[in-house]
C-alpha cells in the first residue's frame, strides 16, 4: 500500500488551503511565500497528521487536523528558511533557495513570518494543545541545531550526542506530527503520548537512512557522493567506523574529514574504507531497530487502512531515495 491512499483528499484539501495560511498585502512577502509553496516537498509531516487523526477516527479528520496539519508544515517550512541562512546553501529541493535569491536578512524575516503565523493560528482558534506540541518541537530543533554546530567544531561527535542530535533535529518534529494528529481526534493523554513515541521511532529511522544515502548512492554510481563529509558532518556510518578503526585509520579518516573534504579520492577512500569498516551495516542495524520499535508502537493503534498506510511508510523509510 502507498502510505498517502487513504488520505489523497485531505492531501489534495490541505495543499489547497496551506497557501491561504500565511497570505499577506505586503507585496514582497507574498511573492517570496509563493515561491516558498511553490517548493513543496514529499508533504510527510501533514500525511503523518491525517494518518494519525484518522487512524483514530476512521470516519474523517476534522477541522482541527488541518489547522493542525498547517501547524506542523508552516513550522517546518519556517526551519528549513532558516538552515538555509545558517548553512549559507544556495539551494532547497533542486531551486533556489530564499536565502539565495532575496538574501539572508530577507529570509530571516520571512521564516519569522511563518513562525507568528504558527503562533496566530493556534491561538485564534484556542488550539492551546496542538501548539504546545508544535512549541516544543520548535525547542528542539533550535537545540539540536546548536548542539551539533557546538560538536562539529570540535568533530568529537560520538553515537550518544548523534542520537541526541538526530532526536532533536528530525525525530522530534515528527513525534509532534503524530501526537497532533491523535490530539484532533480527541483521544486521551496516554494515547497521545504513545503516537507520540511511534513518530520519534519513526523519525530516528528516517534520519538514519537518510544519512546512509550518500554511502548507498555512491555504490550505486561507482562515484563518490560525500555530501556529509564535504559539510564535515559526522554521521552515524562514519562515527561507527571511527570507533572500530585501528589508530592510523582513525587518523587517516580524520585527516580527510577536517583537510581533504573537497579531494574526491580521499572522499573515495573514505566512504570505501567506512564501508569495510562495517559502517554501512551498522547503520542499517540501527535504523531497522528504530523501525522495529515503530512498529511496536502501531501494534496499540486502532485496526484500519490508516494504520496499514502507517506500516506501508515505516517500510518506506528504509527504501527511499533522495
Amino acid at each position: 500500500m502507498n502510505f498517502r491512499t487513504p488520505i489523497q483528499a485531505e492531501l489534495k484539501r490541505f495543499d489547497e488551503a496551506f497557501p491561504l495560511a500565511f497570505s499577506t498585502k505586503v507585496p514582497l512577502m507574498d511573492l517570496i511565500l509563493r515561491y516558498a509553496v511553490k517548493q513543496k516537498g514529499k508533504r510527510l509531516r501533514p500525511a503523518l497528521v491525517f494518518l494519525t487523526a484518522k487512524a483514530f477516527s476512521p470516519a474523517g479528520v476534522s477541522d482541527r487536523a488541518y489547522r493542525g496539519a498547517t501547524l506542523v508544515e508552516l513550522m517546518h517550512t519556517a526551519t528549513l528558511v532558516h538552515d538555509d541562512v545558517v548553512d549559507d546553501a544556495s539551494t532547497r529541493r533542486g531551486a533556489f533557495s530564499i536565502s539565495a535569491l532575496w538574501k539572508n536578512k530577507i529570509a530571516v524575516l520571512v521564516g519569522d513570518y511563518m513562525l507568528s503565523r504558527v503562533l496566530l493560528l493556534a491561538v485564534e482558534h484556542e488550539d492551546h494543545d496542538l501548539l504546545r506540541w508544535v512549541s516544543r518541537a520548535v525547542k528542539e530543533v533550535s537545540e539540536g541545531e546548536l548542539l551539533q554546530i557546538e560538536k562539529a567544531r570540535r568533530l568529537d561527535i560520538d553515537e550518544a550526542v548523534y542520537d541526541a542530535i538526530i532526536q532533536k533535529k528530525t525525530a522530534s518534529l515528527m513525534a509532534a506530527c503524530c501526537a497532533v494528529g491523535a490530539a484532533t481526534s480527541d483521544q486521551p493523554v496516554d494515547v497521545i503520548e504513545r503516537a507520540h513515541a511511534f513518530g520519534l521511532a519513526l523519525g530516528m529511522a528516517f534520519q538514519i537512512q537518510d544519512d546512509l544515502m550518500d554511502y548507498q548512492q555512491y555504490g550505486q554510481s561507482g562515484k563518490p557522493t560525500g555530501i556529509d563529509v564535504k559539510e564535515q558532518k559526522m554521521t552515524l556510518p562514519l562515527i561507527h567506523a571511527l570507533s572500530v578503526a585501528s589508530s592510523s585509520d582513525k587518523k587517516a579518516l580524520m585527516r580527510i574529514v577536517k583537510n581533504k573534504k573537497d579531494d574526491p579520492a580521499s572522499i573515495q577512500w573514505l566512504m570505501e574504507k567506512v564501508k569495510d569498516l562495517g559502517g554501512l551495516d551498522y547503520a542499517q542495524q540501527r535504523m531497522a531497530d528504530w523501525q522495529d520499535r515503530a512498529r511496536q508502537a502501531l501494534s496499540d493503534f486502532p485496526d484500519g487502512d490508516s494504520r496499514e498506510a502507517l506500516y506501508a511508510l515505516v517500510d518506506y523509510m528504509g527504501n527511499r531515495v533522495r
